[in-house]
């Protein structure tokens, strides 16, 4: 069902730069003041501090813009600071990637502007495509040495000179690849215990492999190729793209409250492929 908005006319931009959740069915200025008619009642605008409310339903405010620096530069958006004297609601979308998101209360508040890091909610688990795989979401950790156990803590093992305590954590996703090429990922299972003491020969991951729908032995052989994901909202890599749309929501509640946006900026770094 499509939604009516009204249209609006600034004489300063020479635009069409806003549009306003009220649907009049008739409007009309005099005396510098706006007046509008619906449903048979008359209402005269701009007359109260309870704004985003028309006729008696509140609505949301929100602002669509683009940061297009270097638009043939493949870049990473990492953040978004607003000059603002409140939290929104972020919704960010590039030409590769439309998973990244920040809600209003992850903001921080840092010398007086607000400060949020991109969060991606991209799949993960058995659900991950190959293009997330083609965005360098997936980090390789080494081959294994040993593969066995039950599938609710199903063992993995590495050579002692591979350091996995510094490169995996607990709940990240596991994935293994197959000679001769390692080039298709499978999901093996979500990280649950690792388990380093060199000392003592010991260099293992543990996973719980049955979110693989009837899994017994989830790896086939013992030296495939391990690689893992990180959690997508806990731990991001921004949004990767040419440009990055971005959706501001001052939602409802806020938004019938007096607030002000000055700046939007984003630090962003280029990528190499």
């Amino acid at each position: 069902m499509p939604t009516n908005y009204t249209l609006t006319y600034s004489e300063s931009s020479k635009g069409f730069p806003s549009f306003y959740s009220f649907y009049p069915d008739y409007m009309i200025g005099m005396n510098q003041f706006f007046y509008t008619f619906k449903g048979g009642n008359l209402y005269r605008h701009n007359t109260n501090d309870t704004h985003c409310n028309f006729y008696g339903v509140d609505y949301k405010a929100t602002i669509t813009s683009v940061f297009n620096q270097e638009p043939l530069a493949t870049k990473l958006f990492k953040t978004i600071n607003l000059e603002s004297d409140d939290s929104w609601e972020a919704t960010l979308t590039t030409d590769i990637q439309t998973t990244g998101f920040i809600d209003d209360a992850w903001f921080e508040k840092k010398e007086d502007a607000w400060f949020g890091f991109v969060r991606n909610n991209g799949d993960t688990g058995a659900q991950v495509t190959e293009a997330e795989f083609e965005l360098r979401s997936l980090n390789g950790i080494s081959r294994s040495t040993a593969v066995g156990g039950p599938p609710t803590a199903y063992v993995i093992d590495f050579a002692l000179s591979i350091n996995i305590g510094s490169i995996v954590s607990v709940g990240d996703y596991l994935y293994y690849a197959l000679p001769p090429n390692y080039d298709t990922p499978v999901f093996a299972g979500v990280i649950t215990a690792i388990n380093v003491d060199k000392p003592n020969s010991t260099n293992q991951i543990v996973i719980d492999s049955t979110a693989v729908v009837g899994a017994t032995n989830p790896i086939p052989i013992a030296d495939a190729y391990m690689l893992y994901i990180k959690n997508p909202i806990a731990e991001s890599h921004g949004v990767l793209g040419h440009y990055c749309e971005f959706y501001l929501e001052l939602p409802i509640g806020k938004a019938q409250n007096a607030s002000e946006l000055f700046a939007v900026e984003s630090e962003v770094m280029k990528s190499f492929p």
